[in-house]
């Protein structure tokens, strides 16, 4: 019989993101978001799904260090597009010149997970989502970025907003992966650990 996640020992997000913690709260399970401290270089020819999976562990062993009672989530995204890596822009210059790098191309977005507790090993996945861009012109590129707020996005844009008119098509088994944690997965791993939802 599953263990249910109770207030007394709540999940613990290991993530600072706004945008995870909404999507965890969709599944309607108690728990606590606590950013990780790591290290988020890649190693010198990691690929980008290497990447992902070793950051989304990373996370997690960070927080469960602190949390050894608590069963805790680690997850992470990145994206790339024709061998380069495209991480969060941070400021408006940088993401336009990430729009001007994915026109007309595809990208793809890796989104790992990695569920744990004390330390020990767990339980992890790997979401896939390619996303292919429209040819999108410089005055486009400008009107998106002061219109949506995507200085904190991989790819610098969002696809639950405004983003959306940037794609020609996303294929994609889990829309919510693109947003940054995927569901489906995330459900896979905490029943697999025995944890009960609703």
């Amino acid at each position: 019989m599953p263990a249910p996640i109770s207030t007394a020992a709540p999940l613990i997000l290991a993530s600072g993101s706004r945008y995870r913690a909404e999507l965890l709260r969709r599944l309607q399970i108690p728990f606590e978001a606590m950013a990780a401290d790591a290290d988020e270089s890649p190693l010198s020819g990691e690929a980008p799904d290497a990447l992902s999976m070793r950051l989304a562990e990373l996370k997690a062993r960070a927080v469960a260090r602190l949390r050894p009672d608590r069963w805790i989530l680690g997850s992470d995204q990145v994206c790339a597009c024709g061998g380069a890596l495209l991480g969060k822009p941070g400021t408006r210059d940088r993401a336009v010149a990430q729009l001007r790098q994915l026109s007309g191309k595809t990208a793809t977005f890796y989104t790992a997970l990695t569920l744990l507790h004390d330390a020990s090993a767990g339980f992890s996945a790997l979401d896939i989502t390619h996303v292919r861009f429209r040819t999108l012109q410089a005055d486009e590129i400008e009107r998106y970025v002061d219109a949506e707020s995507a200085l904190d996005c991989a790819g610098s844009f969002k696809s639950e907003g405004l983003g959306i008119t940037l794609c020609a098509s996303i294929d994609s088994s889990d829309p919510s992966g693109l947003i940054g944690l995927p569901l489906i997965a995330t459900r896979a791993v905490l029943a697999q650990a025995g944890l009960a939802l609703p």
